[in-house]
């Protein structure tokens, strides 16, 4: 909840929200932690081409969309989402903007995706804060900006009043730009390696901590973890610890409230804010991450993938029965398991079937996007739509598997 706060007791000076990173004790058993992540996550890279299974990359936007949205209390039906992203938005205005809200953050995180190191040099900088605020929002209708007092979300702009965020008050407004940049030179100075872990975890919560936008300061926090975890090259767009954030929402507000926290005696770091909380909150993320990197893991094993794939075509050949058929098995596995593309006659050959039933089944894989494709005659490429989701990756996003087929 945020409102209006008194600003004789708000925060005023960057050295209020120390320690910004626990000192070298406290972080030894986080450090190790770290590494854990650090190598799980390059193997499960290791698995899968840059640029490969791009319909899934592009469905785990839609999710992590859905997700930090749902945190905010302001999600929509996955099916909903799907529909906004063919424009087709509900004629009821409140869930059309939870729609255009769930399209902006798709869209600003695939920014994000896309930006190199020359769009946002300095992932900590205020700049980027304010491009991701900037680029989030302004997709937005005026409409959809309106903040509780009617007037309208301003976007990349720092917020120009005082705030009480639950029982937190942010600082000063006069203060935000001392504050953010003591938290740009603090997590943008840390050592390489596992350190840099440590740093964007405690970067989401001081940055939560600070507020420094009228609005939106948990979905800008949630894209700059995203962003930071992929700038460090450890996602790939194939995790992102925002599904675990919100599917563990309780602990998620409770470890953030924790943090806030202020330094409770001479073994609590030497702060004005709580170091225990603080390796308590870094710990709950590292943790969430890990989480989410082991179950890609395996939902990506080829293995237990060529059942998933032949359970979701014989459900398609028996109940569907809209064209697909079982023979469709050995090519798309083929695909799945080498993240390449395949030639249409090449397709059709690896069915065994004739011409024909081939080219027929070809056409309802496209028609259902259990395979994709750039042209009616293109190449073809492993698809993951909505309806196949409860086979290919079941328990990945289970509010989309209810999806109509």
């Amino acid at each position: 909840m945020v409102g209006i706060a008194q600003t004789s007791s708000l925060y005023d000076h960057p050295a209020q929200f120390e320690p910004l990173v626990p000192d070298d004790n406290a972080a030894a058993p986080l450090l190790e932690l770290a590494h854990d992540l650090q190598r799980q996550a390059q193997r499960l890279l290791g698995q899968c081409q840059p640029g490969a299974l791009r319909d899934l990359r592009t469905l785990l936007r839609a999710m992590n969309s859905y997700y930090s949205n749902k945190i905010e209390g302001q999600h929509t039906l996955p099916i909903e989402i799907e529909q906004a992203l063919r424009n087709d938005y509900a004629t009821d205005p409140e869930k059309a903007r939870k729609q255009r809200l769930a399209v902006a953050h798709i869209r600003t995180e695939q920014w994000l995706h896309k930006c190199t190191t020359q769009d946002l040099p300095d992932l900590y900088a205020s700049q980027t804060l304010v491009a991701i605020h900037l680029h989030l929002f302004e997709q937005l209708t005026l409409a959809d900006r309106l903040l509780e007092e009617s007037e309208p979300l301003q976007p990349g702009a720092w917020r120009d009043r005082e705030v009480r965020v639950g029982r937190h008050g942010a600082p000063t407004a006069a203060s935000i730009e001392a504050f953010v940049q003591r938290w740009h030179q603090a997590y943008s100075q840390v050592r390489r390696g596992e350190a840099e872990l440590l740093a964007v975890a405690a970067s989401h919560h001081r940055l939560a901590w600070v507020h420094p936008f009228r609005d939106g300061n948990g979905r800008v926090a949630r894209l700059h973890t995203h962003f930071a975890l992929e700038r460090l090259g450890l996602s790939g767009g194939l995790w992102s610890p925002l599904r675990g954030f919100a599917r563990s929402q309780p602990r998620y507000y409770e470890q953030l409230d924790a943090a806030d926290a202020p330094r409770a005696g001479d073994l609590d770091g030497r702060g004005n804010l709580s170091q225990r909380a603080l390796v308590s909150w870094i710990e709950y993320v590292l943790e969430i991450c890990l989480d989410q990197v082991q179950f890609m893991t395996a939902m990506l094993d080829l293995a237990s993938m060529k059942d998933r794939i032949a359970a979701c075509l014989s459900f398609e050949q028996a109940v569907v029965k809209q064209g697909v058929r079982e023979e469709a098995l050995r090519p798309l596995h083929y695909l799945f398991a080498t993240q390449s593309e395949l030639d249409r006659a090449d397709f059709k050959a690896m069915t065994g079937l004739g011409d024909r039933l081939s080219s027929s089944l070809v056409s309802a894989l496209v028609r259902r996007e259990l395979v994709r494709t750039d042209s009616p005659y293109g190449r073809l490429r492993f698809g993951v739509p909505l309806h196949a989701l409860r086979f290919y990756f079941p328990a990945l996003w289970p509010e989309a598997e209810a999806s109509p087929a």
